[in-house]
């Protein structure tokens, strides 16, 4: 925590420690570790400008803490730099993403929600991190988040030189493509900073063109209002309409502008066992996911990504995908035995799946 004043003023001995700090990462099973200023003046002015459109829609927490997001010494007093980290997460063995897209009785569950939940493993290394770097220069003032706070880690992670935004908004690295995870070092040691990497997506807008519900409205613009990813985890009421039919069979989250992306054909497996593919959800079909009952998802799901977002919504995302898949007997006999669930946002879902076959109360 940051408590105690900076224990190294020397460059020569920051210069070591950073070196340091970066081989420790790699033994800690971090991917890549590099350092960043706080300096974050431009990418302060384009959040503004998304909030002030409106395109977070509903996920007010980007707005509450205010300019904290882009000033890590307003959230942590005493922030120097940032050391900030990637952690690979693709998981291995995972039936091929677009086979399960273009098999629409089948769910499509977004490849980093497949294992455990990544947020305390990474936080874990990163807390590792941070001790080793205690146990070589005494206390230091720091804090550990892995997307647990307002922080722009991918403005940071791109000033740090661990990829570059692409056009989808995310992260990429030509030896790494965009399938990892970041997490910060926020300190108030004056570590010497890595040089940020030149863009690399050229003429390329494969990522724009194939977004199933154009939430990628121009180069390096998102409307989150329209993102799959967002409409499944994130958005807490009924899917807008027009936009159930493009979701596809997509039921938490969306790796369309990943799957396309060339830089992606260098992506790594991950090698952690938490990441990898747990109850099938890499092939499960819709059918068999909506018969779960509340009590084996909480079971099923316990250390998992998907089981934040609920039951309720589990089965609203499911309903549409239902509602888009081919018509059978089990696909109608799944829904209708879900006409009279208890939630009204359930049934509703229900219901226009239900026309969406040519059934209607």
């Amino acid at each position: 925590m940051l408590e105690h004043p900076s224990p190294i003023a020397d460059p020569r001995s920051l210069v070591d420690l950073a070196g340091r700090i970066r081989s420790w990462g790699a033994e800690l099973g971090l991917q890549q570790v590099a350092i960043a200023d706080c300096e974050l003046a431009e990418a302060e002015t384009r959040l503004l400008d998304w909030l002030a459109r409106g395109r977070h829609g509903d996920m007010d927490y980007l707005e509450r803490h205010g300019t904290k997001r882009s000033r890590p010494a307003a959230l942590v007093p005493g922030t120097l730099r940032v050391v900030t980290a990637r952690m690979n997460y693709f998981p291995p063995g995972a039936r091929d993403a677009e086979e399960v897209l273009a098999d629409g009785s089948r769910a499509f569950v977004s490849r980093y929600a497949l294992g455990r939940d990544y947020h305390k493993l990474l936080r874990a290394r990163m807390q590792k991190l941070a001790d080793r770097v205690t146990e070589e220069v005494g206390e230091f003032r720091y804090r550990v988040f892995t997307d647990s706070a307002p922080v722009m880690e991918v403005e940071l992670a791109a000033k740090a030189g661990l990829g570059w935004r692409g056009k989808h908004t995310l992260l990429l690295d030509r030896e790494a493509g965009s399938y990892f995870f970041l997490g910060e070092l926020y300190t108030d040691l004056p570590l010497p900073v890595d040089a940020p990497q030149s863009g690399h997506c050229g003429t390329c807008a494969k990522c724009i063109e194939v977004c199933p519900t154009r939430a990628i409205t121009a180069p390096y613009e998102l409307d989150a209002r329209r993102c799959v990813s967002y409409l499944t985890i994130e958005h807490k009421g009924a899917i807008p309409v027009e936009l159930r039919p493009l979701m596809g069979n997509r039921v938490y989250g969306c790796d369309d502008c990943q799957i396309v992306c060339p830089w992606n054909r260098f992506a790594r497996p991950s090698g952690e066992p938490d990441f990898a593919v747990r109850n099938g959800l890499d092939d499960a079909t819709l059918v068999e996911l909506f018969g779960w009952s509340e009590a084996e998802f909480n079971e099923r799901l316990a250390g998992s990504a998907i089981r934040r977002i609920g039951y309720e919504r589990w089965l609203r995302n499911l309903a549409v995908g239902l509602g888009n898949a081919p018509g059978s007997d089990a696909v109608i006999a799944a829904l209708r035995a879900r006409a009279g669930h208890p939630s009204e946002l359930v049934r509703e879902h229900v219901r226009w799946a239900l026309g969406r076959h040519g059934f209607f109360p």
